[in-house]
């Protein structure tokens, strides 16, 4: 018989996470998700009048947290904004790269080079400058977790956005390669797939009815997800006694993928 006052809760008091792309969306409702479950945050983000409205958010909250600004596919701005948000601190346990952009929105034969390096730089790039940041960190620090903010455009054909379904596909291998690197030092690498998410950047989806209303049929759950619905699944992927959970993906869609 299971004895429910032997279960210790998700706990992640006196840990530091770190979210890149944090200043709003998903990647504020997976820092408030974190820091009601005790953590201190560190957010990144490029718009600084965004960083100061959500660090007032989670300040009005009586979190501890730390704004800064920076771009992650500036491989300098990374590593400064690193060591900053080490001297604050002291150790970072936790990184989401949650740092993103979408598609540049024309017909694949049209697209351009540049516009697929654009998209590449900061979905993909930027996780990986972002990861080597804090795995050379987490290293001397005995362990740590890291979490790629990947989507269901890594499972599904993203046709029309094929530099984005591209750049999310490819944090899936990013995930698994440093999943058996790290693991002999104690760091758990797992990516987060988020499903149909009303943010700032799907708003000409949401706002599209015909789209919208075809995306809400083919969820089960029959909504879109609110960055909220996000945050148990950041949780656990940031607790420390999830340690045998390593090289996943865990997808949270309200069921979009198996419709």
């Amino acid at each position: 018989m299971d004895d429910n006052s032997t279960k210790r809760p998700l706990d992640l008091t006196g840990r530091t996470v770190l979210v890149t792309g944090g200043n709003g969306g998903i990647g504020l409702g997976m820092a408030h998700a974190c820091a009601q479950h005790g953590a201190r945050i560190v957010l990144w983000g490029r718009n600084s009048t965004k960083n100061s409205t959500a660090l007032a958010s989670l300040s009005e909250a009586g979190i501890d947290a730390l704004a800064l600004v920076c771009d992650v596919a500036d491989e300098s701005a990374v590593e400064a904004a690193f060591a900053e948000s080490v001297e604050w601190a002291g150790r970072i346990d936790t990184v989401f790269a949650n740092a993103g952009v979408g598609g540049p929105g024309v017909p694949f034969t049209e697209m351009t080079l540049d516009q697929w390096r654009q998209v590449m730089a900061v979905n993909l790039d930027g996780v990986f400058i972002t990861f080597r940041a804090a795995a050379r960190h987490m290293i001397e620090h005995g362990g740590g977790a890291l979490v790629a903010i990947s989507s269901t455009s890594a499972i599904h054909g993203a046709a029309g956005n094929e530099a984005y379904g591209s750049s999310k596909t490819a944090l899936l291998g990013l995930t698994r390669a440093l999943a058996v690197a790290m693991a002999r030092h104690n760091i758990r690498v797992n990516a987060l797939l988020p499903g149909w998410v009303r943010t700032e950047m799907t708003d000409a989806g949401y706002t599209y009815e015909k789209f919208r209303d075809n995306t809400t049929k083919r969820t089960p759950l029959r909504r879109w997800a609110e960055p909220a619905d996000m945050g148990p699944a950041a949780v656990f992927l940031a607790d420390p006694d999830a340690m045998y959970h390593t090289g996943q993906h865990v997808t949270v869609d309200g069921g979009y993928t198996i419709f």
